[in-house]
Order: structure tokens, then C-alpha cells, then sequence
């Protein structure tokens, strides 16, 4: 059974959100209501197209491009939505990369980076949407982590870093901010089929379930997590039933 949130009346910012799991998001926001800016840096082009399938199908999206690992882009980003679409409530944070590197061969400008666009940017946003959510005493905020923040991982310790930082700013907001209406959980998927793992059947060996995960599964634990008024604090797990030490 699918619960579907009634979102009518929210503005939603989906970072990275112009293709894989962010597009599955930011369409299946729209499809509740919400009207979603889908946030992109480079692929202006798909974050069109996806903002063109939300209105054919009668809802209302922009496309903003920003580099969320920036302050000031942030800060822009956020008052241009609010201007179009009216203050942001729903924030998601999905926006990462994943430079795949061993111990050996990770440089300190790959950690860098890693870590300014998986976790700071999180927190760049967070801190740029508060006022609004603060202002309405109400706010959802979901963090899209990864298994990596548990498990070895296959990408390299600093994207799992990045993740469980982002788990950890998940639980010191959501304790923070709970008396101010605002909720903030974190949904962590692990192999998922996008651009990054199509082609790659044989990682679903490593799966009880035997196939990956969708991106449309992720995005239907987003809209449940925003439903419920009284989870916060919280990760979501979708691995298709891996245990992770």
C-alpha cells in the first residue's frame, strides 16, 4: 500500500534534482500537491525536461541552477524559489557526487569536495530554509544518506564520511527543531539502479532481494517520512534486505 501525503499548498526544493533518484523525487512531490524547484548544476537540459513533465501534468515546478556547496548560491537559489513559487517548506537534500577512490589514491581535494557537496551543502540549505519553515511553524526536511554511512561501501571512506556526517546533522536538527513544527529524518538507499549503477547486474548478487532498488521506491520512503507528523530523528533503510555491521 502506497501512502500519499496531500501536499497542496507546500513549496518543495529537491537539490540535484534533475535526474535519477532527485527527478523520482521531485516528480512524485509535484504528484502530491507540492510545488517543487528541481535544483541542478550542470544539467540544465534534464532538469527542463523534468520540470515540463511536472506541468503536462497539471502541477506547478521551476528549475533553478546552483552549486549548493556555496553560500552565497544558496542564498540566491532559495530567495529566487521563493519568489516564483513562495517559501520553501519541504526541503530535500539529495544533491551528491561519488568519486569512486581507494585508500591509496584519494587526493585531499577529492575528500574536499566530497564532503562540501554531500554534507555541507545540507547544511548550507537547512540553514537557508529555516527562516521559512520557522515563520510557518511548520517543515519537512529529508536527507538522502546511503548505506555507506553504515557499511564499507563500495565508493570510498570519503563518501561514507559525507553520509554518516549527514546522518548526524539528520539527528541534531530533528532534536533542535521539533517544538518548532519542523521534522527532520534522514532516507538512506543502497543500490539503487540510476545513471551511476546501470550496468552493473551483478552488484544485485549482493542483494536478498535479488534485483536493485528503484529510484521511485526512494521517493515513495521520501513521501512517507512526510507524512508523518511525528517521526523525526529517524533513517530510513531501503536495501532490498542487506545487513550492514
Amino acid at each position: 500500500m502506497t501512502i500519499t501525503p496531500n501536499l497542496n499548498g507546500h513549496v518543495a526544493l529537491v537539490t540535484g534534482g534533475s535526474r535519477g533518484i532527485g527527478a523520482a523525487i521531485a516528480m512524485a512531490l509535484a504528484e502530491a500537491g507540492a510545488a517543487v524547484a528541481v535544483n541542478y548544476l550542470e544539467r540544465s537540459a534534464k532538469a527542463d525536461a523534468v520540470v515540463a513533465d511536472i506541468k503536462s501534468r497539471g502541477g506547478r515546478a521551476i528549475a533553478v541552477a546552483a552549486d549548493v556547496s556555496q553560500a552565497a548560491a544558496v542564498t540566491e537559489m532559495v530567495d529566487h524559489v521563493a519568489f516564483a513559487l513562495g517559501p520553501i517548506d519541504i526541503l530535500v537534500n539529495n544533491a551528491g557526487i561519488a568519486i569512486v577512490r581507494g585508500i591509496d589514491e584519494l587526493t585531499e581535494a577529492e575528500f574536499d569536495t566530497t564532503i562540501a557537496v554531500n554534507l555541507k551543502s545540507a547544511f548550507l540549505c537547512t540553514q537557508a530554509v529555516l527562516p521559512a519553515m520557522r515563520a510557518k511553524q511548520w517543515g519537512r526536511i529529508v536527507n538522502i544518506s546511503s548505506g555507506a554511512a553504515r557499511g564499507a561501501g563500495a565508493i570510498g571512506m570519503h563518501y561514507n564520511a559525507s553520509k554518516a556526517g549527514m546522518e548526524g546533522l539528520t539527528r541534531s536538527y530533528a532534536a533542535r527543531l521539533v517544538k518548532e513544527g519542523i521534522t527532520v529524518n534522514a532516507v538512506a538507499p543502497s543500490l539503487i539502479e540510476t545513471d551511476m549503477m546501470r550496468g552493473r547486474p551483478e552488484l544485485a548478487a549482493r542483494i536478498p532481494l535479488g534485483r536493485l532498488g528503484r529510484a521511485d521506491e526512494v521517493a515513495q520512503a521520501v513521501l512517507m517520512v512526510l507524512g508523518n507528523d511525528y517521526m523525526t530523528g529517524q533513517t530510513i533503510m531501503l536495501n532490498g534486505g542487506m545487513a550492514f555491521n
